[in-house]
């Protein structure tokens, strides 16, 4: 385990420079961002951006004034991100083991509070372990959003990671996080090689595992954003894989107490007012909720948590409660979203 921190270490703080140095293209954002954060990027500092190695874009919406954590932040672009997204309210911090990834965010500091016209930073950077966020002082029920970008992964550790992020964030927080993930467990001998470790493959998770340790951990349900499949484009490194197919995937998690292992029927009704910037005529909980704004859709138990339990209540309306069961909720397919029937996610 310790051998394979110090190759990551090794691998991003001296063998990768800039995104160039890559092998794969499996650290690289497989979606498009948001126009809010579109509008962002211009701000953030060159180095800053040739040097993040992400898969996706894991920022949610509604950040203004939360304080919102970033493990594995590398040299900080969605710390500086979510900063301007927050507001001088706000408190973004990024976390990272690595010595030259961690000094490169922290020396733009100054510069990045005077791009986006703050009077003050509101960003903290701090060099640690995401699977042990205690040790650098970050408290318990202290988060409002966790996100990641692609760095999971790499931890040898991952049930401490999810089990300090339950931990840290505060009830009705949210993880926001995107990562690659495998159609397989990997052998450990692969697992463990110091190039595929980097390129973000040895450590990938099989989704059935990442399904069960997430229950272990106290995520009781979650949900995919988006899956793209990755093309590896290394001669190398495919004859290494064989026929494993990896994707990235975007996942969003809530911590609730009131979730179940799986969709409950209560005859709940959620209508989005449209109120989320940046969503005015509808908002995507997942891959397979989309709330059309004023169009009332039947969700299952967990759904109606999610979306009143959470800051998103703001932006929507849930009529019913749990009083009465109508047994496990219907109508569990991709294909229906924003249909009035209903749409939930079966794992």
């Amino acid at each position: 385990m310790d051998k394979i921190i110090e190759d990551v270490k090794d691998y991003y703080g001296k063998r990768l420079r800039t995104k160039d140095d890559l092998k794969t293209s499996a650290c690289c954002c497989a979606e498009g961002p948001s126009a809010e954060i579109k509008a962002i990027l211009p701000l953030i500092a060159d180095e800053i951006k040739e040097r993040s190695y992400g898969c996706g874009s894991p920022l949610p919406p509604l950040l203004e004034g939360m304080t919102v954590l970033d493990l594995g932040c590398g040299t900080g672009r969605d710390v500086y991100i979510a900063s301007k997204l927050i507001g001088e309210s706000g408190c973004a911090i990024g976390v990272d083991m690595t010595t030259e990834q961690i000094e490169t965010a922290a020396k733009y500091q100054e510069e990045q509070r005077r791009r986006f016209g703050f009077r003050r930073s509101n960003v903290k950077f701090m060099q640690g372990y995401i699977e042990d966020l205690r040790s650098i002082g970050i408290e318990d029920n202290s988060v409002d959003v966790v996100i990641s970008n692609c760095v999971i992964n790499l931890s040898p550790a991952k049930e401490k990671v999810f089990r300090e992020i339950y931990r840290v964030l505060r009830p009705g927080g949210e993880l926001f996080f995107s990562d690659v993930f495998a159609d397989r467990r990997i052998p450990d001998h692969l697992s463990a090689d110091p190039v595929l470790r980097g390129e973000c493959l040895g450590g990938a998770m099989y989704a059935e595992d990442f399904r069960r340790l997430m229950a272990r951990t106290g995520w009781a349900d979650f949900r995919y954003m988006s899956t793209c499949r990755l093309e590896i484009a290394n001669e190398e490194v495919e004859k290494k894989v064989g026929s494993t197919e990896f994707s990235s995937r975007t996942v969003r998690a809530f911590k609730l107490d009131d979730l179940e292992d799986i969709c409950e029927d209560y005859g709940q009704v959620a209508r989005y007012d449209g109120g989320i910037p940046g969503h005015p005529h509808y908002f995507d909980l997942d891959d397979h909720h989309r709330f059309f704004t004023g169009k009332p859709m039947l969700v299952c138990g967990n759904t109606a948590s999610m979306v009143s339990g959470t800051r998103y209540g703001k932006a929507f309306k849930v009529t019913g409660d749990r009083t009465v069961h109508y047994g496990k909720f219907g109508g569990c397919s991709p294909e229906k979203i924003g249909e009035a029937a209903g749409s939930c996610s079966c794992r």
